[in-house]
């Protein structure tokens, strides 16, 4: 039976708007925030009251969580279908998660968020989307139970780090790949400690791993350590085994703490690199 087309919409942080005409020229916040003013703006339109805003979107926030307890954020593209292998995984691992204890944490849409959302319902666990305001609009997904609208993508990921214990990376564009890089930039520097990342689909990652090892490790640029940061599978039971022995396991705690400590290394090393060619 073909999925009743959704009524056209269009959120601004918490409020949604159904059934206007011309709403999707708006500008975003994002946008907003970024671009350059010419002239004097209105109060409403200066960083101050901007500043305000992103003060209320951290509460919020943090207040819809708060009491959450642990979860997995699960990232991946929006453009999966419900046929896609991917969708089918994503759908059995959230499930399989859910009834470990952990609620499921994604970014509300479609594709993979969806089946993540799908499979932590199916389970009984919390079933959390932080979707985001884009100038083409992505609405929450039906599997959502606690939903929240961000204006800032930043606020937002601040949410998908702070309430996980883990990441599951399945096949996505440039969003997947921003949130995989920054979740091991934060254990790479010792911003978050004990913190799982798994990377689903061995021949979709298996470039971008021969890519980080020809380039960035063979010119120094990252330690073999940070390699060992992540986990790569086509199973759902290990992907799912990744996330549960992870929970302050000693061996996990050395991994992390050797890639802190090689970048510590590395930049030392750089640095009095720099000083002997200043004295020289």
């Amino acid at each position: 039976m073909p999925r009743k087309k959704r009524e056209p919409e269009r959120r601004r942080g918490a409020i949604v708007v159904r059934g206007g005409k011309g709403t999707n020229d708006r500008v975003t916040e994002d946008q907003a925030l970024l671009r350059s003013h010419e002239g004097w703006p209105g109060f409403r339109e200066t960083d101050t009251w901007r500043a305000l805003r992103i003060l209320g979107e951290f509460v919020e926030g943090f207040d819809a969580l708060a009491q959450v307890g642990p979860a997995i954020t699960i990232f991946g593209s929006a453009r999966v279908g419900r046929r896609n292998r991917y969708y089918s995984a994503a759908r059995q691992l959230a499930t399989k998660l859910g009834e470990q204890g952990y609620a499921i944490i994604t970014g509300g849409g479609p594709g993979i968020m969806e089946a993540a959302n799908r499979g932590a319902r199916d389970a009984g666990a919390p079933s959390i989307g932080c979707n985001i305001e884009l100038p083409f609009e992505q609405g929450l997904n039906e599997f959502v139970d606690l939903g929240m609208e961000f204006r800032y993508f930043f606020a937002r990921k601040v949410m998908f780090v702070k309430y996980a214990v883990g990441f599951v990376i399945f096949p996505g564009g440039f969003g997947t790949l921003d949130e995989l890089f920054e979740a091991l930039t934060l254990i790479q520097t010792g911003k978050v400690e004990h913190f799982p990342v798994v990377l689903y689909g061995r021949d979709y990652w298996a470039g971008l791993i021969e890519w980080i090892r020809a380039k960035p490790l063979y010119e120094a640029k990252i330690a073999p350590e940070d390699l060992r940061l992540l986990t790569i599978t086509d199973d759902v039971d290990e992907a799912c085994e990744a996330m549960s022995r992870h929970r302050r396991s000693p061996e996990r705690a050395a991994k992390e703490e050797a890639s802190v400590e090689a970048t510590e290394e590395a930049v030392t090393a750089a640095d009095t690199g720099r000083g002997a060619t200043r004295a020289s």
